[in-house]
Formats: structure tokens, C-alpha cells, sequence
């Protein structure tokens, strides 16, 4: 290893695999001094081994380590390293769940964070770990029957670790998202506010209350269980998506209201005066933002509404002696 670099996991892996077929002989301090000297390099780098697991009879381990974060509070950044290729080389059942595990830790690792991001690692690497035991013992008893039963248990641990992932993912996608749409709700209705405190503006107040229903709507369907985001995209893009959703349930609540202020929309209460009609107005205005398919639904048939009530033009009667396709003939 050159020094000044931090040795990688692999080669902590055979350091760590001579100390161990050495254990037995009498002088083994060479050995164990260089594992132990890997190690230390090892950890400054990447953060303390918590877990791990160390194939006995093959260069091949799987660990877990945990590395401090400059704020104390916050929870460590966890991290899966594994090496294992001459452990599986003759098992592929056993690689592809292994590299299942790679691929739920690596989506943990970048999507998480906090509480979840250490209790989906620690799944992961128990089922890691658990599947290499499973190289070890297929190599002393060799019996297949168990064997397969063991790795059919581990497929459907990993199965539930994938289902907390998903899980953990969309609450914290969550969690982004409104702060993204509370963010936005929160300036548009402030800026809002000042403009309504100098004069009354139907416009105004309708963007008002379009953004505060877009943010009560998606409360509503997050309590339900039923609000689901792509939280692979990232927590920037869903931040962004939050944002939007306020100022698009504004923009359909002005729309609405222009439509009613209008005349386009005909309610029992528009023919109201003064208070009435202003209340009346926002309670619209907020279920335009509340509900998007509702405030298109209702703009769009305002629109062919229209269409139909516009007069057809005359028919213009034909000159004298002009021919008329289908007519008779002479009376």
C-alpha cells in the first residue's frame, strides 16, 4: 500500500484473511499488526466498522461502517462494503442477492438520510451478511436442501428491506415536497396579503385561496396514504415540484375567478352584493385549488358552453334564377 493512501476495502479483506489463517502459529504479530495498521487506515477513511462478517476459508467479507458528521447531532453516514467475488465465483444464486444488496444500499445511501438511511443499511447488511454465511456453509456440509431454503428466507428479507426503502424514500420525498409547496404558498400569500391590505382585488384574493386549497389538497392525500412521489429524482427536483403545485392551483383560482367575475360562470350566487359575493368567491377559488380536475373540467365546459349558445348565421337566400342543389323543379 502506498503511503499516505487509505487502503481499499479489498485489501483491508486479504489483510485481514492473513491474520486470520495465521491465527494458530506462534509468532503471528507480523500479520496482525499489519491488519491492524490497514484497519485504522481504513477506518479514518471511510468511518468505524460497526458490522461485519469475514469468510473463513476465502478472501471475502461484507461490513458496515458508520463515519461521524461534523454537526454532532445528526446521524452518522453509513456506508455497505463488500468483496466477495472469490466466495460466490461458484454460487451465481448467491451473487445476484448480493448484488440486490448493492443496489438497495446504494439507492439508501443517496436517498436517505437520518434514522432511515442506518436502519435500511443495517438491513442490508444483515441479508449480505447472512448470504455469505451461506457460501461458507455450502462449502463444510454442503447440503443443497438447506441451503436453498436459507437463500428463499434471505430473498424475502430483502424483499421487506426493498418495501422499507420504498417506504422510508416516499415519506422523506414527502417531507421535501411540502416544504418546497409551503415555502411558495407562504410568499405568494404574504406578497398577496400586503397587496390586499392597500385596496381589494379579486385576482389577488383568488391566487390567495387557490394556493392555500393546493396545499390543503395535498395534506388531505398525504394523511390518506394515497400521495406517492418518484423520490429517485432527488430531493432538488422534488423541492421544485412542491413549489409548483401552489402556484398552479393559483393560477386555475384566478382563471375561476375571472370566469365568475365575468358573468362565464353562473351560480346562484352571482347576483350577490358586496360580502357575499366576495366570500362566495373565495369559497370557489379554493376548491379550484384544491381540486385541478375540478377547475379544468369546469373552464372547459365554460368553454363549449359558449360555442354552443353562439348564433348560427343565416342562411342567405339564393338570387333569382340561381340554382338550388336538391330543389324540385319547376312549380
Amino acid at each position: 500500500m502506498a503511503a499516505g493512501r487509505a487502503p481499499s476495502f479489498t485489501e483491508l479483506v486479504y489483510a485481514h484473511f492473513d491474520w486470520w489463517r495465521r491465527r494458530a502459529d506462534g509468532d503471528r504479530s507480523p500479520w496482525e499488526r499489519a491488519y491492524r495498521g490497514t484497519l485504522a487506515a481504513f477506518e479514518r477513511r471511510h468511518g468505524e466498522i460497526v458490522h461485519a462478517y469475514w469468510c473463513s476459508e476465502v478472501e471475502s467479507a461484507v461490513a458496515l461502517t458508520e463515519r461521524r458528521r461534523v454537526i454532532p447531532w445528526l446521524a452518522p453516514a453509513c456506508e455497505l462494503h463488500r468483496e466477495s467475488d472469490w466466495a460466490t465465483k461458484n454460487s451465481p444464486d448467491i451473487a445476484r442477492e448480493l448484488h440486490r444488496c448493492d443496489e438497495i444500499a446504494v439507492r439508501a445511501k443517496t436517498v436517505l438520510t437520518g434514522v432511515r438511511q442506518r436502519i435500511c443499511m443495517q438491513l442490508v447488511h444483515a441479508s449480505a451478511a447472512h448470504l455469505l454465511s451461506l457460501v461458507d456453509a455450502r462449502a463444510s456440509h454442503g447440503d443443497e436442501a438447506k441451503t436453498a431454503e436459507a437463500l428463499a428466507r434471505e430473498r424475502r428479507a430483502l424483499s421487506r428491506t426493498e418495501a422499507y426503502y420504498r417506504e422510508a424514500a416516499n415519506g422523506q420525498a414527502q417531507i421535501v415536497y411540502f416544504a418546497g409547496m409551503a415555502l411558495v404558498a407562504v410568499l405568494v400569500a404574504t406578497v398577496a396579503a400586503v397587496w390586499l391590505a392597500m385596496d381589494w382585488a379579486s385576482p389577488i384574493a383568488a391566487l390567495i385561496a387557490g394556493a392555500i386549497g393546493a396545499v390543503v389538497s395535498v395534506i388531505q392525500r398525504i394523511d390518506d396514504g394515497k400521495f406517492a412521489l418518484d423520490y429517485d429524482v432527488g430531493r432538488p427536483y422534488a423541492l421544485f415540484l412542491g413549489g409548483l403545485r401552489p402556484l398552479v392551483g393559483g393560477a386555475l383560482a384566478v382563471a375561476i375567478s375571472f370566469a365568475f367575475t365575468g358573468g362565464l360562470l353562473h351560480l346562484p350566487v352571482s347576483g350577490a352584493e358586496g360580502d357575499d359575493r366576495r366570500l362566495a368567491l373565495l369559497v370557489l377559488c379554493f376548491v379550484a385549488g384544491f381540486s385541478e380536475r375540478w377547475a379544468q373540467d369546469t373552464l372547459t365546459s365554460v368553454v363549449h358552453d359558449e360555442r354552443a349558445q353562439r348564433p348560427k348565421p343565416a342562411a342567405t337566400p339564393p338570387a333569382e334564377g340561381e340554382h338550388v342543389p336538391g330543389a324540385s323543379g319547376s312549380a
